[in-house]
């Protein structure tokens, strides 16, 4: 069983309100809810404070938290994005009713919950300011105190403001790119290890700086799309290097377009220009595919087809 609770606030009683927290949130409940199959991924439950009839108060959060790290599930994950707070004491969640920062919901409350919770996988997401603060003892930042199985992945250090930009946060834009496929592996797999490799490249150092603490053996899947490229092409690549270094001579036959093609041939031919694409293979002293076919040359694996070559050697894929 895998569950999810997604929080927005926008609504803020007594300070400044926001406007693109509860977007947000409805984002990333979309992006969760199922996999790019349809099939059903997080049982989501939402809480979005859009005004005051919806207002959502510290004690009702802090309840719905204790809720969701409850029981034995599979992987238990927390979004938040509204404001947050840091001082010495350490860092907090603003719910609605928060008037002084400090009057939310503790991430030490928060990290309590999850690192006592019996769910296999624990994923804290945070987008709100200073929420790099999560995980570290107050007073020791540079340090971190996760159980077995959390990981936390926040928009900003400690130090930093969560950005926005037309009306979504800066970070959640990415993050749903990353659930909607972009961060998603040749076997269509989404980690919170790709999330967060996906939002780094993508803010640069002169931004904003994403967070990531984790504490796994492996990595949960937190969605999967469509692969890239079909799972039995790729375990077809032992067929084609067979051994590590392994170079695959071409001819001009390989060539659909070419002066007298073979159909078995043009048919690999295919496959490998497919891996070619995502990075697996590249033709050797030649600029493309079609010239190392048309030029009798060979293709090789890259680092990463290596890598998948093994994978599949080994039974993993």
């Amino acid at each position: 069983m895998r569950k999810a609770l997604i929080v927005g606030v926008d609504f803020y009683q007594s300070v400044s309100p926001l406007y693109g927290c509860v977007a947000d949130a409805h984002a990333v409940k979309s992006a969760l809810d199922r996999h790019s199959d349809g099939s059903v991924n997080f049982h989501t439950r939402l809480m979005a404070a859009t005004g005051p009839a919806d207002a959502i108060a510290r004690a009702e959060l802090k309840s719905a938290v204790r809720e969701l790290f409850e029981g034995d599930s599979e992987t238990a994950l927390f979004f938040f994005a509204g404001h947050g707070h840091v001082e010495a004491a350490g860092g907090y969640l603003c719910a609605s009713d928060s008037k002084t920062g400090d009057d939310g919901l503790s991430l030490i409350e928060l990290l309590a919950f999850a690192n006592n919770s019996r769910a296999r996988n624990k994923v804290i997401i945070l987008d709100s300011c200073h929420s790099g603060i999560a995980g570290s003892p107050p007073g020791r930042r540079d340090q971190a105190e996760l159980t077995e199985g959390m990981t936390i992945l926040t928009a900003s250090t400690a130090e930093q403001y969560a950005s926005e930009e037309n009306g979504a946060g800066v970070f959640t834009t990415l993050l749903v790119d990353a659930l909607n496929g972009a961060a998603a592996n040749l076997v269509g797999d989404i980690t919170p290890g790709s999330v967060y490799a996906h939002i780094d490249q993508s803010l640069g150092p002169w931004k904003q700086r994403p967070v990531f603490k984790t504490n796994v053996k492996n990595f949960v899947s937190l969605k999967t799309v469509q692969p890239p490229i079909p799972l039995d092409q790729l375990r077809r690549l032992p067929e084609f290097f067979p051994l590590s270094g392994h170079e695959f001579p071409l001819d001009p036959a390989y060539e659909p377009k070419g002066p007298n093609p073979d159909p078995t041939k043009t048919t690999a031919f295919a496959i490998l220009q497919r891996y070619n694409r995502v990075n697996l293979v590249v033709p050797i002293g030649a600029p493309h595919m079609y010239d190392a076919a048309m030029e009798s040359k060979s293709c090789k694996l890259t680092v990463l087809g290596e890598h998948y070559r093994r994978l599949v050697a080994d039974g993993l894929i």
